[in-house]
């Protein structure tokens, strides 16, 4: 198992960047804005490529510290969702600046959205990803068994709950961005 941090203050991609953490009923947000970036990021999707990071682009983060989960969405300086990550994982905690981490499990489940004419995001499309990563630490005693069946089962239900645009950390991200444009 490896520890991934929500952490992207002083990013190498970015000359600036701003980082803003909240702690809020059930988890903790991580609201970060690129400034300037010297080395945008894409990302492949389904045989297309995403830009998800740029100048101007902003990441919130919220890590649901009862769940097996962390969401992460990249936006555009527009604020439109580019694409909806989340970490599966064993578990979360805080390092010493309250910057939340995950215990991550290696499958990631990936999603990309429209958005409607009232401005709420509908699901489009989803795929679970980083199954031979997964397979790999399971084989080389990074996990255990019962960590490889969780972060199966875990991945499947975000999944089938992102495809019902019924899942909670998704509205408390867009809840977020209502109150914080």
């Amino acid at each position: 198992m490896k520890i991934k941090s929500a952490g992207r203050k002083n990013w190498p991609r970015t000359v600036s960047d701003e980082e803003l953490v909240l702690h809020v009923p059930g988890g903790v947000i991580v609201d970060y804005r690129a400034g300037e970036v010297t080395r945008p990021l894409d990302v492949g999707f389904r045989g297309r490529t995403l830009r998800i990071l740029d100048t101007g682009y902003r990441w919130l983060h919220f890590a649901p510290i009862a769940e097996h989960h962390a969401l992460t969405v990249q936006l555009n300086p527009q604020l439109r969702p580019l694409q909806i990550y989340v970490d599966i994982c064993d578990g979360h905690g805080l390092d010493a600046n309250g910057v939340p981490f995950t215990h991550d499990l290696y499958l990631d489940v990936l999603a990309v959205c429209d958005v409607q004419p009232d401005g709420s995001w509908h699901v489009t499309e989803t795929e679970i990803i980083d199954a031979r990563e997964l397979d790999e630490a399971l084989n080389l005693g990074k996990v255990t068994p019962e960590q490889f069946s969780l972060a199966w089962a875990e991945a499947k239900s975000v999944e089938a709950q992102l495809q019902e645009n019924d899942f909670p950390p998704l509205r408390v991200v867009q809840a977020y961005l209502r109150d914080h444009p």
